[in-house]
């Protein structure tokens, strides 16, 4: 296995999944409500669609990366509504007892739905590319095994990063109370919002 590649790899999908966006905000809420397991599935559900990315640009299929960025107004959109949507609820929510918040939620449904968030977003892609062809990667294209050895760098990476940001925000859960969990609601609700009003006005044109 090239060791160089790999690390090179694992350090991109570690350095594009860190900067807090509405994922690492979505994530650190559901740490706190819903306990680390949550916060970490979703983390986990980034890192997927991350290496759906990844393995685009590494395996140079350019016509699913034209047809992505030749729709992402649409894609933005999609995505600028569900956050919209995610940021009104959030905003709402009213804080419960943990057995309640438990309660009707699945993991699968905390993965699937960062995994939507996360693709619809294809100006991931663009980083994917311009990383992968600013470090000379991007010659794993054609090459199978290269190319499986970065996509799973870049999974492994991302999927640190949400290992590291679930536990370390799961330290902090037990200093919440219903006060507290009411205020991170508005909070991460409001932040949420926003990311999802600035993507569908970006889609739009606006």
């Amino acid at each position: 296995m090239d060791v160089k590649l790999f690390f090179q790899s694992l350090l991109i999908g570690l350095s594009i999944a860190a900067p807090v966006g509405p994922i690492g905000v979505l994530c650190i809420r559901r740490t706190l409500v819903q306990g680390r397991m949550f916060g970490l599935v979703s983390g986990l559900g980034a890192a997927t669609a991350d290496a759906m990315y990844g393995s685009i640009a590494g395996f140079g299929l350019s016509f699913i990366s034209g047809i992505l960025i030749g729709h992402t107004i649409w894609f933005r959109i999609v995505g600028g509504l569900f956050l919209c949507y995610l940021g009104v609820k959030t905003l709402f929510a009213k804080p419960v007892a943990e057995v309640d918040i438990a309660k009707g939620r699945s993991l699968w449904g905390a993965y699937a739905s960062t995994v939507l968030l996360t693709i619809t977003n294809p100006a991931t892609i663009l980083s994917f590319i311009a990383v992968f062809a600013g470090l000379g990667l991007a010659e794993t294209s054609g090459d199978y095994g290269r190319a499986g050895i970065l996509i799973m760098g870049v999974f492994i990476g991302s999927a640190l990063w949400w290992l590291l940001l679930s536990g370390g925000i799961s330290l902090f859960r037990s200093r919440f109370n219903l006060r507290g969990l009411r205020w991170l609601n508005q909070i991460s609700g409001l932040i949420i919002l926003i990311f999802g009003i600035i993507a569908l006005s970006e889609g739009m044109g606006l």
